[in-house]
């Protein structure tokens, strides 16, 4: 029976099968949102937490650093309760849409970037501080300058957190409620397919899945490879 699920679900993928190609483009439009929302906010946050010290920096940091393994559920229910009718953002409509998975994407994918983003570039400005100072470069305007010499390293920060936001379950079903065509994405059709005993299409899903998070750690290693040599 597996090994007759098994064709089954390649030939739905060499067959592009509406069903498989809907959830799976969802699930990339989704998670390539809220990374590139979360890359956003989280890169100039990084740096500036690099670069800058004030009071409550060092609390900031081990927050951010803690959260980076904040369990999906947990950001699930607090995006669940900020949107449900009861929540101060209620009156939105957003509960069980595309957007609300995002939210819930992006608040787990952040703290990732920040923090990665922190580390990388205050190891960088531990190199050209000095020479940044020579030249009279400001703070403000050593941020972007830093962000793009780290620029190879931080498309590998971004790849992990995509990878995070992809490969998620818990907050997504939560606040998107896994409905057909509308917010169902990879990871929680193929909890729902397993459970109907659909084990082609479950199977199938999970081939894809496998396979980005194998391009994504084939990118990552490439880059990464790339940037020893330019080092070198």
């Amino acid at each position: 029976m597996t090994d007759s699920a098994f064709a089954t679900a390649l030939d739905l993928i060499v067959g592009l099968d509406p069903d498989l190609l809907t959830i799976v483009s969802l699930s990339l439009r989704i998670s390539l949102t809220a990374v590139a929302i979360a890359a956003a906010l989280a890169l100039p946050l990084g740096a500036a937490l690099a670069l800058y010290r004030f009071p409550g920096r060092a609390p900031l940091i081990i927050a951010l650093n803690a959260l980076m393994g904040l369990p999906p559920v947990v950001a699930g229910l607090s995006v669940y309760l900020l949107l449900s009718r009861a929540g101060p953002l209620g009156s939105l409509g957003l509960l069980f849409t595309p957007t609300a998975m995002v939210v819930a994407q992006v608040i787990l994918v952040l703290p990732i970037l920040a923090s990665l983003t922190r580390q990388k570039v205050e190891e960088l400005h531990g190199e050209y501080a000095e020479q940044l100072a020579s030249m009279g470069i400001s703070r403000v305007r050593r941020i972007p300058t830093l962000l793009w010499d780290a620029r190879l390293a931080l498309i590998t920060v971004m790849l992990a957190g995509f990878g995070r936001a992809s490969a998620e379950v818990g907050a997504v079903m939560i606040v998107g409620g896994n409905i057909d065509g509308v917010t169902r994405v990879m990871t929680t059709a193929i909890v729902l397919e397993t459970s109907k005993g659909n084990l082609p299409l479950a199977l199938g899903l999970g081939i894809v899945l496998l396979a980005l998070v194998g391009l994504i750690n084939a990118l990552a290693h490439l880059i990464g490879e790339s940037t020893r040599r330019q080092l070198g």
